[in-house]
């Protein structure tokens, strides 16, 4: 079953659901000792209903009983996460457009790490398949620092449906792997830009990679085998960055 609604922790998060979805915002808990008081009445304004924490369903509400900071939030992934048909009738592309596609990447500390580095990146959008892909969890909010609730997160049914409607809407497709002579410092990135994401042990489908207008190598020493994907991601929407500032 889809799960519709997650618990996400920690006042970082919550601070960033409240202040750019709040309405994805249900319940708010916090325990009695939370100083922030910013952040209560934050959630008192937001129209959420808040409620006292009990620290027994905190144990079953947070992820590997990581810190919670006195503050946790029920949140409706409805209203975070876009469908693609909604996403692109508002879609507006030029030269600086830059959106970012996960294809069966598969742990959370990567997917909310590379949700990061797209918002800190400039791009507009982060687009996940809703299978064989790590779904949005309490773990993708906190890795993302709670970037993950400053720009559209976008569900698709079909990637080569969606690689095919960007590329008309004037998207240049790139692809990243170990294995090919295309460098990322030989690419002139004039143009907005999709850049896919492949799987952390497989790397890119063969399906995915036929789809690609070009795929590219990060140069890297010879003693290292290949990056992480986040890493991966990082670097590349770096260098696409740096030529449209």
């Amino acid at each position: 079953m889809t799960q519709t609604k997650i618990y996400i922790y920690g006042r970082h998060a919550l601070r960033a659901a409240l202040q750019n979805v709040p309405r994805a915002v249900r319940r708010v808990y916090f325990s009695r000792d939370m100083p922030d008081q910013k952040l209560r009445q934050l959630a008192k304004q937001s129209g959420a209903s808040v409620e006292l924490l009990d620290s027994r369903k905190a144990t079953s509400w947070v992820e590997g009983n990581a810190p919670h900071q006195g503050a946790i939030a029920l949140i409706s992934l409805g209203d975070v996460l876009v469908p693609y048909e909604k996403f692109v009738e508002t879609l507006v592309v030029d030269k600086d457009t830059s959106l970012v596609l996960l294809n069966e990447v598969q742990d959370p500390n990567n997917v909310g790490a590379v949700i990061r580095s797209a918002a800190a990146l400039g791009a507009k959008a982060v687009l996940m398949p809703g299978v064989r892909q790590a779904p949005v969890t309490a773990a993708v909010i906190k890795a993302s620092a709670g970037m993950a609730f400053t720009l559209p997160l976008v569900s698709l049914e079909n990637i080569q449906q969606v690689v095919s409607d960007l590329k008309k809407r004037g998207l240049r497709v790139y692809g990243l792997a170990g294995d090919v002579k295309d460098s990322i410092v030989n690419e002139p990135f004039d143009g907005a830009a999709l850049f896919i994401l492949g799987n952390e042990a497989k790397g890119l489908p063969l399906k995915t990679s036929q789809i690609c207008d070009r795929v590219l190598s990060i140069p890297m020493d010879q003693k290292v085998e290949s990056l992480n994907v986040a890493a991966s991601a990082a670097i590349a929407l770096y260098a696409w960055r740096t030529k449209h500032l």
